[in-house]
C-alpha cells in the first residue's frame, strides 16, 4: 500500500508542482537558483572553470514543469536569466530525471541514450557542461544539503521503481 502511494506520489509530483512553480516570480527563482548553484559550484567558480560559458548561454528546461532558465558566466559569477538572445546548448529533462542526475542516482549519459535527457545545440559546449557537472564532488556540499539531496533522490528513485497500477494488472 505504502509502496503504491510512494510510486504514485513521485509520478504525480510534477503535475502538482507545475502551477505553483510557474507562479513563482522569476526574481525569486533567480535568487534561489543563483544561491544554490553558486554554493554547489563554489570551487569551480573560484577556479575559473565556468569561463567557457562567458558570452554563451546554457538553457536548462524542466519539461514537465514547463520551466526553464538561461545560465551564463561572467567575471562576477553566474548569470541566471529568464530570456537570452539564444541558447547555445539546451539540457532538457523531466523533473524526476534531473533530481536523479543531481543525486548521482542516474548517469546523464544513460538518460541521454534512453532519450530522457535531451541535449541540443553546440555539442562541444554541452560536453563541457556535462563534464563540469560530473566533476562536482558532493562531499563539498554542506552535510545538510548533501544528505537532503541523497535522501530525496533516493526517494524519487525508489518511487519510480514501483510499478504503476496498470503495469501490475498485466
Amino acid at each position: 500500500m505504502f509502496n503504491q502511494l510512494h510510486g504514485r506520489l513521485v509520478r504525480l509530483a510534477p503535475s502538482l508542482l507545475r502551477a505553483p512553480a510557474r507562479w513563482m516570480p522569476f526574481a525569486l527563482q533567480q535568487k534561489l537558483m543563483g544561491a544554490l548553484l553558486s554554493r554547489i559550484f563554489s570551487d569551480a567558480l573560484a577556479d575559473g572553470d565556468f569561463a567557457f560559458l562567458q558570452d554563451r548561454w546554457l538553457r536548462i528546461e524542466v519539461r514537465d514543469l514547463q520551466l526553464g532558465w538561461f545560465i551564463s558566466s561572467s567575471e562576477a559569477g553566474l548569470i541566471i536569466a529568464e530570456q537570452a538572445p539564444q541558447a547555445d546548448v539546451t539540457f532538457s529533462a523531466a523533473l524526476t530525471h534531473l533530481i536523479l542526475i543531481a543525486g548521482r542516482k542516474e548517469d546523464p549519459d544513460s538518460l541521454f541514450f534512453q532519450r530522457r535527457l535531451r541535449i541540443e545545440g553546440d555539442t562541444e559546449l554541452g560536453l563541457e557542461v556535462k563534464n563540469l557537472m560530473d566533476s562536482i564532488d558532493l562531499a563539498v556540499l554542506p552535510s545538510v544539503l548533501r544528505y537532503a539531496l541523497q535522501d530525496f533522490s533516493g526517494f524519487v528513485q525508489r518511487g519510480l521503481a514501483q510499478p504503476m497500477a496498470s503495469e501490475r494488472a498485466l
